[in-house]
């Protein structure tokens, strides 16, 4: 019998055929083409960023001018060194509440809000803030605005006019981050890891309390700008100026100034954590943050070139031990990485993060901490070798790909006392690293049974125990938030 189909049905078995064969299949050669392997690939051109001019007065303050005239607009900064490592541990918070209320206060000649309202209009922008060893003022705007707003960015630095409601609205912000900083478990996490590596009253790892940023009074914030304002400052301009006559402008504001006082000498101790497993326990989440901690080195450290590649082949990405074994091949983290840290004027912190599912914390603790561990036992080779230099070597062209992050970065440079060719020789020192050099600071610094380990989950949840990482007893992290004596109850007692 003779089937006749519709023009409709006869499209549609036509597509049915067409799918089917696409399913079906077909004889290939033994080895596809990689038409992709024939791209070729360009050498990096060679790293040199444009530097700044840099001026120093004779009083000791420095300026740096970065001309860039891509864009009408004009930015700049002034570091102030002194921040909350240097504030008195009572008043702890200190430091945070000064950077937002010097800014919302605002100067002798105009209130913080005044000062809003006409940078609003100008879409230009002055931020005050503090860090853990400064503060700053920063400034930009279009070319055409720029002498207003540098003009009130000089009244804000040399002339504040500290408000008391300003401070209270910043104690209230900072009140605020306390009593929740306990919501995320990943937060918590890396507190509580630099603590346990640097000392709950180290300095580095002090935490305000709402008692603390109470204690901080308007005088508080007076005083310790009238004292940080004396330091050595860094005043750095990027944009498109002329550079005589931005020079000039720079001179007769900070020129006249008092020799810069030098700030004295810190002598902090620097002891590493106490191995063992310590646990917060954190009900309301159905996953664990793992920290695996230790201390680590500051940049003046002749192996940092070596450590930076090792620290890539164990933990910098997709292509990293701690990546292919723990969450590839095992299965056991949504995340993980980490690494031995270098910072500038002190020892940083070494840590792994792993981010896994409650019932997989002891497995995926033990998987990370085998591959720590296999820095010393499984050698490197060429291969991540190659692969770790390429990464870090490349990431030079994103990390310093205009004017401005090279400025930052030289202003970096110049507050920490490190010479202005830093970022060649660094490079240079990356390209030189070997397979001997790895092998040699992996000895040298991997110390497996100098590590603590922190998690932070819902210890209900965690099966097997923390106690089958067999590292001795379990340590519990208090994280409670103390509450402020009442002034009446304090006169009593």
């Amino acid at each position: 019998m003779k089937m006749h189909l519709t023009g409709s049905a006869s499209r549609m078995l036509f597509m049915g055929a067409a799918t089917l064969a696409l399913l079906v299949p077909s004889p290939m050669p033994a080895q596809q083409a990689k038409p992709w392997d024939q791209i070729p690939i360009p050498p990096l051109h060679e790293f040199k960023p444009h530097q700044p001019v840099r001026i120093e007065l004779k009083n000791g303050i420095v300026l740096f001018l970065q001309e860039d005239h891509e864009l009408p607009f004009i930015n700049g900064s002034v570091l102030i060194p002194g921040g909350s490592r240097d504030e008195e541990p009572a008043k702890a918070g200190l430091v945070d509440i000064y950077g937002q209320a010097w800014r919302t206060s605002g100067s002798e000649k105009m209130s913080g809000d005044a000062m809003d309202d006409l940078l609003a209009q100008k879409a230009a922008h002055i931020e005050t803030g503090g860090d853990i060893d400064s503060t700053a003022v920063s400034w930009d705007s279009l070319k055409g605005d720029a002498d207003q707003v540098y003009a009130l960015a000089m009244d804000l630095l040399f002339h504040p006019k500290f408000n008391a409601q300003k401070l209270q609205l910043a104690q209230q912000q900072e009140a605020t981050g306390i009593v929740r900083r306990n919501d995320d478990e990943g937060e918590i996490a890396s507190r509580e890891a630099i603590k346990l590596i640097y000392g709950a009253d180290s300095p580095y790892a002090r935490q305000p309390e709402l008692a603390t940023i109470g204690k901080v009074k308007l005088a508080d914030l007076q005083e310790w700008h009238d004292r940080t304002i004396q330091g050595k400052l860094i005043v750095a301009v990027s944009g498109d100026f002329d550079p005589g006559a931005m020079e000039a402008k720079l001179r007769a504001t900070f020129e006249g100034l008092p020799a810069v006082k030098p700030q004295p000498a810190r002598h902090d101790v620097f002891n590493g954590p106490t191995p063992g497993v310590y646990f917060v326990n954190k009900e309301d989440v159905n996953q664990s943050n793992v920290q695996i901690a230790g201390l680590g080195t500051d940049r003046r450290n002749p192996d940092v070139p070596a450590l930076a590649v090792m620290n890539d082949i164990l933990g910098g990405g997709f292509g990293s031990r701690l990546f292919q074994k723990v969450r590839t091949e095992l299965g056991l983290a949504y995340a993980v990485g980490g690494g031995y840290g270098f910072t500038y004027d002190h020892p940083a912190t070494f840590r792994v993060v792993a981010m896994t599912k409650s019932v997989s914390t002891v497995d995926a603790t033990k998987a990370a901490m085998a591959e720590i561990a296999g820095l010393t036992s499984k050698p490197f080779t060429e291969e991540e070798l190659k692969r770790a230099k390429e990464d870090i070597l490349n990431s030079f062209l994103f990390r310093y790909d205009t004017r401005e992050k090279v400025l930052a970065e030289r202003v970096r440079l110049e507050f920490y006392g490190y010479p202005a060719d830093y970022l060649e020789t660094y490079k240079a020192d990356i390209e030189k690293v070997t397979l001997a050099d790895l092998k040699r600071v992996a000895d040298k610094y991997i110390h497996p049974d100098k590590l603590a380990i922190l998690v932070v989950g819902n210890g209900p949840e965690i099966k097997p125990g923390l106690d089958a990482l067999n590292m001795g007893p379990i340590h519990p992290v208090d994280i409670t938030i103390p509450m402020p004596k009442h002034p009446a109850k304090e006169k009593a007692q």
